[in-house]
């Protein structure tokens, strides 16, 4: 684990992150160019489980988020094509080019034992095996070898936590805590 300080303002609202009681998103794909005159949009597929992603499933688009019913989808290559239920050409469709596709977390295929959504990271409490609170996590780096969570505490301190098994002991989503190792870096 290695500390950091914040130099920027302090957010009390956590841009990207869930607040209590709002509804929680997960990005699954994004809509590419119309193709043809009936309405079909190329999608770029991000989620694990495209086999979700069929013909009468509500999915939501945009940072509005307008829902909208999958009327048919279909692979096409390394993309897919997609239509949508009320949209018949391509001038109808014309302003979802570009646009990220959500469902709602609820939605979502369940993980594998020990395998995390995102948001169901963000927010927990983070203790060492001594039980000392470290703080909160508050972002989650994505790099190439392993996430790195960034947990702060009440003064604003960082401390950037290594999300591999012999740093992360245990993860309890019901009680919203994480015990992790400490580490000393020379």
């Amino acid at each position: 684990m290695t500390n950091r300080k914040s130099t920027g303002p302090q957010l009390k609202t956590q841009p990207g992150s869930p607040q209590p009681g709002e509804p929680v998103y997960l990005m699954i794909g994004k809509l590419r160019r119309p193709h043809g005159v009936k309405g079909e949009l190329w999608l770029e597929l991000t989620t694990e489980h495209p086999e979700r992603i069929r013909t009468g499933v509500s999915i939501l688009i945009g940072e509005d988020k307008t829902e909208v019913k999958v009327e048919n989808i279909r692979a096409a290559d390394k993309l897919w094509l997609i239509s949508f239920a009320g949209y018949q050409d391509c001038q109808e469709v014309e302003g979802f080019r570009n646009q990220w596709v959500f469902i709602e977390a609820k939605q979502a295929a369940p993980l594998p034992a020990g395998r995390y959504y995102h948001h169901e990271i963000i927010g927990m409490k983070v203790f060492t095996e001594t039980h000392d609170l470290i703080g909160v996590v508050d972002e989650i780096l994505v790099t190439g070898a392993n996430d790195v969570y960034v947990v702060k505490n009440d003064k604003g301190t960082e401390t950037l936590v290594p999300a591999i098994k012999s740093v992360i002991l245990e993860i309890d989503k019901e009680m919203g805590r994480m015990i992790v190792r400490q580490q000393e870096w020379l």
